[in-house]
């Protein structure tokens, strides 16, 4: 893709800032899309935030013997039920992918 000349990107402290710019900014003043090539991201990783979920004691245990039996770590165990559960709920019945073993 080849950056117009006309208004330069301003630099951005971090992915939130980047985001809310360019929610409301025109992309068109900024980047030629008409001289754009298609690109696969391959290793692109997505971006993780870190929260705070308290849940019962019972609800965390039941959850590690179900990942141990699969030989994964429990958090990506949860992160695969949260995933098939949204995609449920968005009808897009797309199952995610099983944790990766670390």
């Amino acid at each position: 893709m080849l950056l117009k000349r006309s208004t330069p990107i301003r630099k951005f402290k971090d992915e939130d800032q980047e985001r809310q710019f360019w929610a409301d900014a025109d992309s068109t003043e900024y980047i030629d899309w008409s001289a754009g090539t298609q690109t696969k991201f391959v290793k692109l990783k997505p971006s993780l935030r870190t929260i705070s979920l308290r849940l019962p004691v019972s609800m965390i245990e039941d959850l590690k013997v179900l990942a141990n039996r699969r030989d994964v770590p429990y958090q990506s165990l949860l992160k695969v039920f949260l995933a098939e559960r949204l995609a449920q709920e968005r009808g897009t019945g797309t199952r995610a992918r099983r944790p990766v073993r670390r």
